[in-house]
């Protein structure tokens, strides 16, 4: 007579919240204001800072495209984020104060300096171009640019600290990661903006700044996607997924082309800073994907918990 065993069998756990509704509420940011303006704000930080060595290393033409590309940018994240307030008001009114323990009031001030002086430097470049009043336009520029340069880093990396400050899961637990990330994400688009808009003979600047922020654009994702946490998982599945496996693909091959084919001609430095760029904003648009991504289901709130009790 054939026996047979049943094998014990523990159902995989469920994690609900009460209702079937969601612990964390979801952001209600819209992806193409907020995680636009994460992209465009730090290419803008980025752009200021190779701009200043743009300057410093005698290349007028990068540190022209660079200062253009540093405005332009603060100006579109601001379109982004005032268009997702709603009101421009609501801006105006975070400057009514000043509150250290809030990052969106401090990058609301941060904002609010780095405004005119890369205004400032764009429009001295512009000037200078244009040969009116073409020594002291030039002085407006770098006085100016020096100055936007020095807040650059903040401002490329303060909206790190922003979405690592909410509730939700994926930020909140790369809190030490993702400055790095922004960072070096912020370098590359800015070098990449040099590689498609400055002369080929100028663009050395440019790709330091492409190649050794991919570097760590790469390695700051690489560390959050496989970190020892449950969170981390967010970054890997679903629409964060795909958007971050497609900005390594576009990051490591700009990096590639800016260290090797982007100073022999025009049409490998435009790819390789077009790759760039692609890459920087899809690392953007994946981490915002990720935090959303975190809020919906109960298990990032709930199994972290489980843990800490049992320890």
């Amino acid at each position: 007579m054939t026996r047979t065993r049943e094998r014990a069998m523990v159902p995989q756990a469920d994690f609900r919240s009460y209702y079937g509704r969601p612990i964390l509420k979801e952001p209600t940011w819209h992806a193409l204001d907020i995680a636009g303006y994460l992209f465009t704000g730090g290419l803008a930080g980025g752009a200021s800072l190779l701009g200043a060595a743009a300057d410093a290393s005698g290349r007028p033409a990068l540190a022209r495209v660079a200062r253009y590309g540093a405005t332009g940018g603060l100006s579109l994240s601001l379109v982004g984020l005032i268009h997702d307030l709603g009101r421009p008001e609501r801006f105006v009114n975070m400057l009514r104060v000043v509150k250290p323990t809030s990052p969106m009031n401090l990058g609301s001030w941060l904002l609010a300096a780095y405004g005119p002086l890369a205004g400032a430097a764009a429009a001295g470049e512009l000037a200078a171009s244009a040969g009116v009043l073409p020594g002291a336009a030039r002085s407006l520029a770098r006085v100016a640019g020096l100055g936007a340069a020095g807040l650059g880093a903040g401002v490329a990396t303060y909206t790190a600290v922003l979405v690592a400050d909410t509730a939700a899961p994926a930020w909140h637990d790369a809190y030490e990661d993702l400055p790095i990330l922004f960072a070096g994400s912020a370098a590359a688009a800015a070098g990449g903006l040099g590689l498609v808009g400055a002369p080929v003979d100028q663009a050395l600047p440019a790709s330091v700044f492409a190649v050794t922020g991919a570097a760590a654009e790469l390695a700051a994702s690489h560390r959050i996607e496989h970190a020892p946490r449950l969170s981390s998982e967010a970054y890997r599945t679903g629409r964060a997924g795909v958007l971050m496996k497609a900005a390594r693909i576009a990051t490591v091959a700009g990096a590639i082309g800016a260290a090797t084919v982007a100073r022999r001609g025009r049409t490998g430095a435009t790819l390789s800073g077009a790759a760039l760029l692609a890459g920087s904003a899809l690392a953007r648009f994946g981490v915002f994907a990720a935090g959303r991504q975190s809020t919906r289901d109960p298990k990032y709130v709930i199994v972290p918990q489980h843990q800490a009790n049992e320890r």
